[in-house]
């Protein structure tokens, strides 16, 4: 007998599970022989006590354990003499995840990979937090793992028809990941663990007949007729294949302008831009928990936020409690923030995006032009902010109330960006109708949430890669390019998905597509 019940029980006896039993047992009438297990988790901190929402799984026998081996097993060895080849370009969530799902169905994925492999790449990563050099194939965004190695690792997504969300969390348990992922409501990895498993996956890759090949820049495209034949590296390799999954992310802009280059056609995409806004911790959970200092039996908590204006949506992005911000920037001349977390998010500040949605028609209304009109506007405003400062990927900032009002900061609280701060007038560096909204939207999200409107917040400048700002287009059923056979984009790059999850699973669903237009 399986059944499942759901119980609310206060946040301080989520360890005690002779509690837990009893509040089955009150809720259900059941023999001597119980067995349970939670199978999801939330927090309810509407009230002023913390609750821990539990959906159970009784049953009358014991549970099995998942193990990590028999999900690993159910990727096949590739078998055969000559297994047809695709061409995954990018090693981020939704390359991975189509390379496994390749193997599974009997084709050989070769992943070609701009950036270094996860190890190396952190070299890289301290250039940019140390020495504000960007090295533009291995940074925040590109290298193994793509920018979900450094993202906090949060496993959020609405996107439940895109395909089997427990298969993607159960290989990541398989590969390290800690299995209350597969329970928690919000589950996080932390951007510490990721990079083991992002190499596990790669592992697995290779010892079940893939290849994954690193510093490989694809720069050139080989076309014959409507079909792409090869793709070339900058080292001059010619890689051929049957099929070519195009997962780049969405940040490799000079990808968008490669396909250009070879006619293939791209579209323009709305995406968001905005700040940065970093709290202390302690204030966020004494906002969320009523409670400072927080309970160790509660995570840090947590916000989401939106707004509608009469010009613009304003909304709460990639939040990270008990996380760090970080210099995003893939090139040199342009500066870029965003938010990761470890996995005990245990830094002392809460960080988050706030950001406006930028429509193609606001792009139009600056003078922009063509399919790149809205990443040239986004590349400006990268570049504006870099040169307000002195040449380093030190971030201009101001305090939240001195943004909202105004008023130049005289001096910045402190902040886990390691570049380090400086204080502008921020809300005139922006462009004029990005900062208006958003200070308008922060004026709300101070209603919304009592003592979020404070001087003992950075707002810093410019979160700006929420999601490309370009889409390439592929059939609704095929989900290849409608005007290029054998190519299938992917991901965030191509406009399909926004996060870990939702990347992954655009992943298999387009290595299921290639597995179709190959043996049908």
């Amino acid at each position: 007998m399986h059944d499942t019940l759901d119980i609310r029980i206060p946040y301080n006896k989520i360890e005690n599970s002779e509690f837990i039993e009893k509040c089955i047992r009150d809720k259900k009438k059941l023999g001597a022989e119980l067995h349970f297990r939670i199978v999801k988790k939330s927090i309810d901190a509407r009230k002023n006590t913390p609750y821990f929402q539990l959906r159970i799984e009784i049953s009358e026998q014991p549970f099995e354990e998942i193990r990590r081996e028999e999900v690993i097993k159910t990727i096949p060895i590739l078998s055969g003499a000559d297994p047809k080849e695709v061409i995954i370009i990018g090693a981020g969530p939704a390359g991975y995840f189509a390379a496994i799902e390749c193997l599974r169905l009997g084709l050989k994925p070769i992943v070609l990979e701009r950036g270094k492999n996860v190890r190396d790449r952190r070299r890289d990563l301290r250039s940019i937090q140390q020495q504000g050099q960007v090295n533009p194939h291995s940074n925040y965004c590109f290298g193994e793992g793509g920018a979900g190695t450094y993202s906090d690792g949060k496993l959020y997504t609405r996107s439940y028809k895109r395909g089997k969300i427990e298969d993607v969390l159960r290989l990541l348990v398989a590969h390290g990941a800690k299995d209350d992922i597969l329970v928690d409501a919000h589950p996080h990895i932390g951007s510490n663990k990721l990079p083991g498993i992002v190499s596990n996956i790669r592992n697995t890759i290779e010892e079940k007949g893939g290849r994954v090949e690193f510093d490989t820049f694809v720069t050139g495209i080989n076309m014959h007729k409507n079909k792409i034949e090869s793709v070339v590296s900058d080292d001059g390799r010619i890689f051929k294949a049957q099929a070519f999954i195009l997962a780049t992310g969405h940040s490799a802009r000079d990808i968008y302008y490669l396909l250009d280059q070879n006619k293939i056609s791209l579209e323009r995409k709305p995406f968001a831009l905005g700040v940065r806004v970093e709290h202390p911790q302690a204030l966020i959970d004494e906002i969320q928990y009523n409670q400072n200092p927080r309970s160790q039996l509660l995570p840090a908590s947590s916000y989401k936020l939106v707004c509608q204006l009469e010009e613009q949506s304003v909304f709460s992005f990639c939040m990270c409690p008990g996380g760090l911000i970080v210099p995003a920037a893939t090139s040199s001349g342009e500066l870029v923030v965003n938010g990761m977390s470890l996995s005990k998010r245990d830094s002392p500040f809460a960080n988050s995006g706030i950001v406006i949605s930028i429509s193609n028609e606001d792009v139009d209304k600056l003078g922009y032009k063509g399919v790149f009109a809205n990443l040239e506007f986004q590349q400006k405003v990268e570049r504006d902010i870099f040169n307000a400062g002195n040449g380093s990927q030190a971030a201009p900032a101001q305090r939240l109330v001195d943004f909202v009002e105004g008023t130049s900061s005289l001096k910045l609280n402190d902040s886990s960006y390691i570049p380090g701060l400086y204080t502008a007038d921020l809300h005139k560096l922006l462009p004029t109708f990005v900062s208006r909204n958003l200070r308008e939207g922060l004026k709300v999200f101070g209603q919304k949430l009592n003592g979020y409107y404070t001087n003992e917040a950075n707002v810093v400048g410019v979160e700006s890669r929420t999601s490309a700002p370009i889409r390439i287009p592929r059939s609704p059923i095929t989900l290849m390019h409608p005007q290029v056979e054998k190519l299938f984009p992917c991901g965030e790059g191509a406009g399909y998905a926004g996060g870990i999850l939702s990347a992954a699973m655009d992943g298999q669903n387009v290595a299921r597509s290639v597995a179709n237009y190959l043996q049908p």
